[in-house]
């Protein structure tokens, strides 16, 4: 009986140690800002509050009810254009009006920099989010022939591909990002299954804690750029397993040789050209475990060589004094600030702009639509929604995010879903990718007039510099008599 007692009482014991080891790992860091105050074009920064134990508040996915749809915004309509799905991800409308779907989830892989208990951890947070499902690694046609917002036909064009995410298509050329390459198919507008061999393009580092790969392809549809998030939060297994990752690559289609685009970019995600100026612009998730209110993620312009300072500095010059790898010499001296913030851990993926025709009426009529797929790691709880970013007509963010599709929150740490990926549907209705509800949502203005095409602004490039005086950061302050307006 003794030996019962005992056993019983060590039972209980380990049961107490635990739930209160639980309790103190999951009770976190509270926000002090709301995400309003840390997003836009002058986010608030907080101190930082390093974190050996990360905040956790993982939202546990419970799907929708037969009638169920997110709220929108006043005016606007939500249906279901597709459902049934196994959890899709990137979406892409081709110019017959058929949409693409990557059916994918995380490959096997580590935590970058953890142990066995770290990985058993970081597990369970996957497995409550809805993350660790076996990914199904699928490409699907969704056609919605008699355009009434609703798919009537789904083929499976290719169920052999590896955690695919990026779709990219021009002149017969299908593009797909797998998590460690990048692909190219035949593929001919309108079919319903793509045949034959894969042509490797590109090797990408694979896996990591950061595992999606989108694309998109330029103009011309003679460069294709890929992003590629790091492997780790702050480069803590080693910078030598970040070499290629935290970047955006430019790969040309013609000679097949790539370069680095960008870096600094901690996990860069949707990827769309700016209408109105013309340039390349990214969704990137920040750093964690610096507290409920840091760092904001942000929407920011990707111009050649840019540098946001990843894992060393955030935000231009705040240096991250948790990271061990030695930092490069003046980096702070061209690290980029980021153009718009959207709010501390709201993880923001897909990324679209305003286009010719698109159909959810003047106050959304100039601007980015941003999934920001939603926070584990903040209380309370941030993003799960769909919000817009306005722009002026030189291709500027303004204001505060406004939002679209409320979030899919169901209280009680639960989630409907977890809005994912966003495109443009041929009746210039949005798309909006569900990857845990298994739906892609369709959003329209049924009162609305189709928008204008954007107009590019475009103007005579600056001339060179003749000489350099002084500090070349205040080069322009005080320009020489020849360099002024009506002088050249």
């Amino acid at each position: 009986m003794r030996i019962i007692r005992n056993i019983v009482i060590f039972i209980l014991a380990f049961a107490i140690v635990v739930g209160a080891a639980f309790w103190w790992l999951t009770r976190g860091d509270t926000a002090q800002y709301t995400i309003e105050e840390t997003s836009g074009t002058d986010p608030v920064l907080a101190e930082p509050d390093p974190q050996t134990i990360p905040t956790v508040g993982v939202a546990r996915p419970i799907g929708w009810e037969d009638g169920e749809a997110p709220a929108a915004a006043d005016g606007l309509v939500v249906t279901r254009f597709a459902e049934g799905l196994e959890h899709p991800r990137v979406i892409y409308t081709m110019p017959n009006g058929d949409v693409l779907v990557t059916l994918s989830n995380a490959p096997e892989r580590v935590v970058a920099g953890g142990n066995a208990i770290t990985n058993f951890i970081a597990g369970l947070l996957f497995s409550q989010a809805g993350a660790a499902v076996p990914s199904p690694n699928k490409l699907v046609l969704l056609r919605d022939a008699d355009s009434d917002g609703v798919a009537e036909e789904q083929h499976v064009l290719r169920d052999d591909l590896d955690s695919p995410s990026g779709i990219a298509w021009r002149d017969g050329n299908l593009y797909i990002a797998n998590h460690d390459e990048v692909l190219r198919f035949d593929y001919a507008e309108g079919a319903n299954v793509v045949s034959g061999e894969a042509e490797k393009l590109m090797d990408l580092p694979g896996a990591g804690n950061h595992w999606m790969r989108n694309i998109i392809l330029n103009d011309e549809g003679t460069l294709l750029y890929v992003a590629v998030g790091s492997a780790s939060n702050i480069g803590e297994g080693g910078m030598d397993i970040e070499l290629g990752r935290a970047a955006i690559h430019e790969l040309n289609l013609e000679n097949g040789s790539s370069r680095v685009y960008a870096g600094g970019l901690r996990n860069p995600n949707g990827l769309a050209w700016n209408p109105w100026s013309g340039e390349l612009w990214t969704t990137v998730n920040e750093r964690d475990q610096l507290g409920s209110d840091l760092v904001p993620d942000y929407l920011t312009n990707v111009p050649l060589g840019v540098n946001y300072g990843w894992p060393w500095v955030y935000y231009n010059d705040v240096i991250d004094e948790r990271v061990e790898a030695p930092m490069p010499q003046f980096l702070t001296e061209y690290t980029r600030t980021p153009e718009f913030a959207l709010g501390a851990h709201v993880a923001p993926l897909g990324l679209v702009f305003t286009q010719g025709g698109t159909m959810l009426g003047e106050q959304f009529s100039q601007g980015a639509f941003i999934a920001r797929h939603g926070s584990w790691n903040r209380k309370p709880a941030a993003g799960y929604d769909v919000v817009y970013v306005a722009f002026d007509e030189r291709g500027n963010p303004l204001g505060k995010p406004v939002t679209v599709l409320e979030s899919f929150l169901a209280g009680e740490g639960k989630t409907h879903g977890r809005p994912t990926w966003v495109a443009w549907d041929r009746t210039g209705a949005l798309l909006v990718s569900d990857d845990t509800g298994n739906i892609i949502w369709r959003v329209t203005n049924p009162a609305a007039a189709a928008t204008a095409v954007p107009v590019r602004n475009r103007g005579e490039p600056l001339p060179p510099r003749r000489e350099l005086n002084g500090d070349p950061a205040r080069a322009f302050d005080d320009p020489p008599v020849d360099l002024l307006p009506g002088n050249f």
